[in-house]
């Protein structure tokens, strides 16, 4: 069994050679994390398993791959790059990761909301313009962090704000605990809450799951982060929100676009934090997940 990293840029393939063990399935790296979907069929040459960082899979495409069986999807956001139904429904299986960057994603929320509170990236876009800006920031000691879904990276920032004094409530679609950790429904969450963290998978149910109305049943001034999926949020919505003060601040890693153009409103606005879809990039998380990968290619080779 024959498998190829399609998309692979030189840090993980360097990782993934290093984790390589004797007796794994041949796995070929092409190091070009630029390729178009249209040229998977003649990447792919045959191989039963392909490996995706961040490159579209239409079925249509994936159908013309002659040979392909398994999908190793380097994440848990398949579908925003591929149908994993219609797949299926073609004999494709697509496997996911999970886990391998809680950790990550969880500093990197936990960042937004501290730069939100303290307008770091204001000022110093304004000492370097020549402008002393200095805004009185929210202090979040005592304050109240609502995360929306509760899987392992909402696990993490819930475990870092509890250790900086904040009350932490949640809400998630099924039944969870968490120690010192208040769960309610979604309404009160998103009232009580002083910062709502998002840390949901985006599908039918979740997609404008942020709406309108839910923004302005906040608390006025209320910190918004999205390290999730851009599109759980009514970003018009949002952006007015932001302009009216509703939202005190936006710390956003997703957008709707990427990358996101130089002209866009969001890129206007002085109340928000923009990271370029880059949560979950550390040294720790990329062994992580070249791990797996290499996992779920020796399980797939063995038939398991």
């Amino acid at each position: 069994m024959r498998g190829v990293f399609v998309d692979a840029n030189e840090s993980l393939a360097v990782i993934f050679e290093r984790l390589e063990q004797p007796g794994d399935p041949k796995v070929r790296i092409n190091r070009d994390p630029d390729i178009s979907p249209e040229q998977y069929p003649e990447i792919l040459d045959g191989a039963e398993i392909a490996i995706v960082d961040h490159t579209a899979l239409p079925t249509a495409v994936a159908k013309k791959c002659a040979g392909l069986k398994h999908v190793v999807f380097l994440g848990t956001g398949a579908r925003s790059y591929m149908n994993p139904e219609e797949l299926a429904e073609t004999g494709i299986h697509v496997h996911l990761i999970k886990g391998y960057g809680d950790t990550a994603v969880a500093e990197c929320a936990i960042a937004l909301m501290w730069e939100g509170a303290r307008g770091l990236a204001k000022m110093d876009r304004g000492i370097r313009a020549g402008n002393w800006l200095r805004d009185d920031g929210m202090q979040l000691t005592g304050k109240t962090l609502g995360l929306i879904g509760f899987g392992g990276i909402a696990a993490e920032v819930a475990r870092i704000a509890l250790g900086s004094g904040m009350r932490v409530i949640a809400w998630n679609r099924s039944p969870k605990k968490y120690p010192k950790v208040e769960f309610l429904d979604y309404d009160e969450v998103l009232t009580e809450s002083d910062v709502v963290s998002i840390h949901l998978l985006l599908n039918d149910e979740t997609r404008g799951m942020i709406s309108r109305a839910c923004i302005e049943g906040m608390k006025p001034g209320v910190i918004l982060v999205n390290t999730a999926r851009s599109a759980i949020v009514d970003e018009e919505a949002m952006i007015d929100a932001l302009k009216s003060g509703q939202i005190r601040h936006a710390g956003l890693d997703v957008f709707n676009i990427e990358p996101l153009p130089a002209d866009h409103p969001l890129t206007k606005l002085d109340n928000v934090t923009l990271s370029a879809h880059s949560a979950f990039r550390t040294p720790e998380a990329s062994e992580n997940l070249m791990s797996a990968a290499w996992e779920h290619c020796r399980r797939i080779a063995k038939g398991k």
